[in-house]
């Protein structure tokens, strides 16, 4: 005969909630949240980085003395879309030619046919067909610029691509963002089912409605916690790995974007985890004891 001690203990143990599973799918969705966070925040940053790469370049008329192209160049930087700016002069020029693996002209020509420059890089609010068409205008307009070279068709396409991709990549984000959120609501939930006498029973023997719920709440708070950090070790470990992997992810690298997805993480797991536990002890405490079989 099984002694009446032991059975209330095995009671007590049968009536304990497996937190173990729910922290472990909560820790699961909020990883594959922070996952989508991450193509969030590095498509942003990957468009930014191509804006910011492209380069015009002013062509300069013959070889102009120190004086004007010193007053040429004032000219241009002083414009409030450069963002960066450099003089390429001839010898440069066909070093850059040499460099991108085309033969030398010295037995052909006497002279470097390049011309002089200066190339600029564009703030990326002015990156758009009408802003550069604008600038193409106004330089060509200099006495001592004969050209002005951008990477048009680039640049149209660009803006159009990139607004068509983030439009994408929102919509995405925020349908999988309410998919999580309710993937982790159905798994409290279900944690909480096998609670649902114990609950019941506290109630009947006068437990306050309060009385029951605080020590689960803070038994939520403390696993969302738990579920957000391990989640965005998790996501660290993940971009560690891809940036050993494939280098040219650390241009993206921006840590204040970063901090905010990892606190976000923390606190949508303690959120939304206190919320469904406190919702589920509600209902139970609401329903008859008839119903919770």
């Amino acid at each position: 005969m099984a002694q009446p001690g032991k059975t209330g203990k095995a009671s007590i143990k049968r009536g304990k909630p497996s937190y173990f599973m729910s922290i472990l799918g909560v820790t699961l969705v909020l990883f594959f949240l922070g996952i989508i966070g991450l193509i969030v925040i590095n498509t942003k940053k990957l468009s930014d980085h191509f804006k910011e790469n492209v380069t015009v370049s002013a062509y300069l008329r013959g070889d102009l003395n120190p004086k004007d192209s010193a007053a040429l160049m004032q000219y241009i930087i002083s414009k409030p879309y450069v963002r960066q700016y450099d003089y390429v002069t001839k010898a440069d020029a066909k070093k850059r030619y040499m460099d991108d693996g085309n033969k030398d002209w010295d037995e052909i020509l006497t002279e470097n046919p390049l011309p002089n420059s200066i190339d600029f890089k564009v703030k990326q609010q002015y990156l758009n067909t009408d802003s550069m068409s604008a600038i193409r205008a106004d330089l060509e307009k200099q006495t001592y610029v004969s050209d002005v070279e951008y990477p048009e068709a680039l640049i149209g396409n660009m803006s159009k691509n990139l607004r068509n991709i983030s439009i994408g990549i929102l919509i995405l984000a925020i349908v999988l963002s309410l998919v999580v959120i309710v993937l982790i609501d159905n798994t409290i939930k279900l944690a909480m089912f096998s609670n649902r006498f114990l609950i019941k029973t506290m109630q009947m023997v006068g437990a306050t409605r309060w009385f029951i719920a605080k020590p689960m709440n803070i038994k939520a708070i403390i696993n969302g916690a738990i579920s957000g950090v391990i989640a965005t070790v998790a996501v660290i470990l993940f971009l560690f790995v891809l940036e050993r992997f494939i280098p040219e992810m650390k241009i993206l690298h921006d840590n204040t974007s970063l901090v905010l997805l990892f606190v976000g993480l923390i606190l949508l797991g303690v959120g939304i985890t206190l919320f469904s536990t406190h919702r589920s002890v509600v209902k139970y405490l609401r329903m008859r004891l008839d119903d919770l079989y």
